[in-house]
């Protein structure tokens, strides 16, 4: 039609102007009605996702137009087996909402073909099957990767490298986004880690215990790992991994923040790196506990500030389950002779075993009722 109308134009001066005007007029009605046509169908498949996400799926208004950007269809039939598959594999309600939000493109596949081979596969390795809700709901995209291009690789990989299937599946619960970048970030990430000479188990020991560190890009994690060594960490002991995980997780912004409450009570820059070599942990714990924590180490059991940074793994530990309750002991002890101020912080860093036998066991008829003081404060706690 365009092709034609174009060769008429070419040649209008061989047809009178009443004719040309005709041809016009046809084409200007001839577009409009594609143009409806057209929009029809695409609005129709639109209005139909949509609704079938709201209704079928359970997604909100604002949730079901943003899906439909990703997937599109007219009829429920695919998407009606791949939402009773999810219901017969134990997924809730709330679960196929968080599936279908994440990973719509799902529902046009065909369960049976594409997903069930994937989770007879995690199934056979030790995933058991009343986790696999929680597991796709927690990484859905991991129904879009290939099964022999990516998720057996991967799941070897990790496999061979914790010398378990048990225990590499405790990491995979708990952050399942790991397997779907294996070669991109975690390998590269790790490298990194060896070539600075990170301990092969304390690699592995990141990776149980906080396995999103390793997902950040090889860019930002090569500038967190220089940023650690930059603070006189040490790469052969534990803290180095735990240091890592500290800024990995934590915006600067926030890191800021925290320091300003330290500052508050006097500890200069060079305080702050000194606490975090030894305990990276006193910079993950909120604002609120580390003002909290200041206050009864200086003002009630009057520490002075700058000593508190060779102590810094107090910072980290339970302020109302374990320093409270061992302050208040330390308060009557001192009070009665029975200790030396320089016992401060032993007294929140020892075992709970040899708290009581060496602060309110050893003390004869008084210990009975330290105990009972101990007791209370733990229950206070909760």
């Amino acid at each position: 039609m365009f092709c034609f109308l174009r060769r008429i134009v070419a040649s209008r001066r061989q047809i009178s102007t009443s004719t040309f005007q005709q041809l016009l007029c046809v084409q200007n009605q001839w577009l409009p009605s594609t143009a409806r046509y057209w929009n029809s169908i695409s609005s129709s498949g639109y209005s139909f996702t949509v609704s079938y996400l709201i209704d079928a799926c359970g997604l909100s208004p604002e949730e079901a137009a943003s899906a439909s950007r990703y997937v599109r269809f007219e009829s429920r039939e695919k998407s009606d087996l791949v939402i009773n598959f999810l219901k017969n594999l134990g997924f809730s309600k709330s679960q196929i909402i968080r599936f279908t939000r994440e990973a719509p493109q799902c529902l046009r596949y065909d369960p049976e073909k594409t997903l069930l081979p994937k989770i007879e596969f995690f199934i056979s390795r030790g995933v058991s099957s009343s986790e696999i809700p929680k597991l796709l709901c927690s990484c859905p995209n991991i129904m879009r990767r290939s099964l022999d291009k990516q998720l057996i690789p991967s799941f070897d990989f990790f496999r061979d490298l914790f010398q378990s299937d048990d225990q590499f599946i405790k990491s995979l619960t708990y952050f399942p986004r790991i397997i779907l970048h294996t070669s991109t970030l975690v390998v590269p990430n790790m490298k990194l880690l060896k070539e600075v000479g990170v301990p092969q188990s304390n690699i592995i020991k990141l990776l149980q215990l906080y396995p999103r560190t390793f997902t950040e890009s090889p860019s930002k994690f090569n500038a967190i790992v220089e940023q650690v060594q930059e603070m006189g960490v040490d790469p052969s002991k534990y803290q180095f991994i735990m240091a890592i995980y500290a800024l990995s997780s934590q915006s600067k912004a926030t890191w800021s923040k925290k320091a300003n409450v330290y500052k508050k009570w006097g500890w200069s820059d060079d305080d702050i790196v000194a606490a975090f070599r030894r305990c990276p942990f006193c910079m993950k714990i909120s604002e609120g506990k580390i003002d909290a924590t200041m206050e009864l180490l200086v003002d009630k059991l009057g520490c002075p500030p700058s000593t508190i940074p060779n102590y810094a793994v107090v910072l980290s530990l339970s302020l109302n389950k374990r320093i409270v309750p061992r302050a208040s002991i330390f308060q009557v002890l001192l009070s009665k002779g029975l200790v030396k101020k320089k016992s401060l912080f032993s007294i929140f860093v020892c075992t709970e075993r040899v708290f009581l036998n060496r602060f309110i066991l050893s003390h004869g008829e008084e210990g009975s009722e330290l105990l009972k003081l101990y007791q209370a404060k733990l229950d206070v706690a909760g």
